[in-house]
């Protein structure tokens, strides 16, 4: 129906491509008319209209309304800009470098309001092996069945990829060099459509992961993919590298809350101490899961002493996990130690933030 698209009354085509181009990045499709008379009606009930200098150079009588955008090429003229404000032009929106506000405005119309209960949850070993892949990606599964679902993002080059931990590595797909992402707006639904799935238990875990041979991902496709899936509603999982790049710092800007797998470990202890320092300010934003069995004894209270952070909960080891992995399965059997651990950290982050649904 037209009044759920957005109308287009441009006439410079060179103009058009470019919004046409804009409107194709985030999936939006668009409703052009030769000028305002032509389409009364729609002007009123379309979402957002779009025009350019020279409808407002012709004279007519703009029926006053929201959610008006001028599209220009170059910065507009003092006299354009007077024109716009008698039409009650919302923006100006001059291209190309405006092209990253029309993409936000295009997908506001295609996503419509921001889902409840987005959240971001940002995965980090307290050593290397700590196992921060693999309870992240239970953490998703875990988050899939519930809500408006889960987003498993990989932000780590050197880990080897999310698929090949899922067994989905040969999920048809966009992985992280597929996506060609500057940190402008899109929308979830264009997202889903280009990114693999895992299917578990009759739902559908979307997933972008990184290479084993790739560059891995920009902090600015990071930053899309982030804050797509939270405005979707999603609780967005990123697997963190532990030397807190550019990439890292892209999510813990965004992060609302984030968890530190830490074995049950002396050593480990040490290192998770080292990784929460350089996390400055936001180690306040940081639970702890603790891994055991522990060797010399150490309790999950003295893990989370030692490393001065909150526990979150605390799990026992998963048996036959490597096998199991090595064989392309994930193992998140129901009364398995990983995914009743997920279970309880899904129910306290729920708690803690009031934004996520526990896992049926």
């Amino acid at each position: 129906m037209t009044d759920h698209r957005p109308l287009v009354i441009i006439t410079d085509e060179t103009l058009l491509d470019e919004v046409l181009r804009a409107a194709a990045a985030t999936g939006c499709e668009l409703h052009r008319a030769p000028d305002p008379l032509a389409v009364r009606a729609e002007w009123i009930r379309a979402p957002l209209v779009l025009i350019d200098e020279h409808v407002l150079a012709t004279g007519f009588e703009l029926p006053r309304r929201a959610d008006i955008l001028l599209i220009t090429k170059g910065p507009p003229a003092a006299a354009t800009w007077e024109r716009a404000f008698e039409a009650g032009v919302q923006q100006v929106l001059s291209l190309p470098d405006a092209e990253t506000a029309l993409m936000g405005a295009f997908a506001d119309v295609v996503e419509g309001p921001g889902e409840p209960g987005g959240c971001v949850i940002g995965v980090l070993g307290g050593r290397g092996g700590a196992g921060a892949s693999v309870f992240a990606t239970a953490l998703a599964l875990g988050g899939s069945g519930s809500g408006s679902g889960a987003l498993l993002v990989d932000c780590d080059p050197l880990g080897g990829g999310i698929d090949l931990l899922l067994g989905a590595e040969f999920q048809d797909g966009s992985r992280w060099s597929g996506l060609r992402l500057d940190g402008g707006r899109v929308s979830m639904s264009t997202l889903e459509g280009a990114l693999p799935s895992h299917s578990f238990r009759g739902r559908r875990l979307p997933f972008v992961s990184c290479e084993p041979e790739g560059a891995g991902p920009t902090p600015e496709a990071i930053a899309s993919v982030v804050d797509a899936g939270r405005r979707a509603g999603r609780l967005v999982v990123c697997d963190l590298p532990r030397n807190l790049d550019a990439c890292a710092e892209a999510v813990l800007d965004r992060a609302d809350l984030l968890v530190l797998v830490v074995p049950a470990e002396i050593r480990s202890c040490v290192s998770a101490r080292g990784v929460l320092g350089r996390l400055g300010t936001r180690a306040g934003r940081v639970r702890l899961v603790v891994r055991g069995p522990s060797p010399g004894g150490l309790a999950p209270a003295d893990v989370a002493d030692a490393v001065k952070a909150p526990l979150l909960v605390s799990m026992a080891s998963e048996r036959n996990l490597g096998k199991a992995l090595d064989a392309g399965q994930f193992p998140f059997r129901n009364r398995g130690p990983l995914a009743m651990a997920a279970q309880v950290a899904l129910a306290a982050l729920r708690a803690e933030l009031g934004v996520i649904e526990a896992a049926a």
